[in-house]
């Protein structure tokens, strides 16, 4: 099975600093507004939003402020309205780029994008310039204190998991994306502890940079993650 990300690494210690300043907060926030508003303020019937649900939880988001959320995506309390979109581009050293991007306010959220990418050495790209290097899947990240990879493996024989990745003591399971759910369930009755469950794009194959141009890469990850409009980003790095 494929090794770990550096980058993956370093992005799921960001976030749980980020959580503790409130920014995964306003991140989820945004998401479970746009469920909420695409497929229903019923978790039952709506995947999407009990995904986020769970998430909010494992972040510890106090439940008034999912409820109000939830609320504003179903028209019972006014908000703002946010738009979802993709932007591709190249990083430093060449790394392809995929970002996810709510914002509500466009022109804002693109030219932060340019800036960003043009003063740190790289370039915003057209659509479908990168996401061929990528394949979109179910991503679902779990602790099994008593399972190994084969064991996994063997486990989820009958799903349609594509790949199972150890990224330094947790364990990425990937499979088809209208799998997220079914995959999910199945490692939970086993007793595994799911940290997260969601879409993601997924590189094809990683590059490695010379340490300089990692560090700079590092740099300009970090600095894209930090952009309001931002929600997720992903890399070939």
């Amino acid at each position: 099975m494929s090794g770990h990300s550096k980058w993956s690494t370093i992005k799921h210690k960001k976030a749980a600093l980020d959580a503790k300043r409130g920014k995964v907060f306003t991140k989820i926030v945004k998401e479970i507004t746009i469920a909420a508003r695409e497929g229903g303020g019923d978790p039952a019937a709506n995947p999407r939003l009990r995904t986020l649900l769970d998430k909010a939880k494992q972040v510890n988001m106090p439940s008034d402020n999912v409820q109000r959320a939830v609320k504003k995506g179903t028209g019972e309390l006014p908000g703002q309205s946010y738009e979802a979109m993709t932007y591709e581009g190249y990083g430093p050293g060449g790394i392809a780029v995929i970002v996810d991007v709510l914002t509500d306010n466009k022109n804002r959220a693109v030219g932060d994008l340019r800036h960003l990418f043009s003063r740190q050495g790289g370039k915003l790209g057209e659509t479908g310039s990168v996401n061929w290097m990528f394949d979109f899947v179910a991503a679902i990240r779990i602790t099994a204190k008593d399972l190994g990879e084969d064991q996994l493996l063997e486990l989820l024989l009958d799903y349609p998991v594509k790949d199972i990745i150890d990224e330094q003591g947790v364990f990425l399971v990937t499979a088809d994306p209208k799998s997220l759910e079914a995959v999910r369930s199945a490692l939970q009755a086993e007793g595994c502890e799911v940290k997260a469950a969601e879409l993601e794009w997924q590189p094809k194959n990683r590059v490695a940079l010379e340490k300089d141009d990692e560090e700079k890469a590092f740099t300009f990850l970090e600095a894209l993650d930090d952009l309001e409009d931002v929600q997720n980003t992903y890399t070939n790095l």
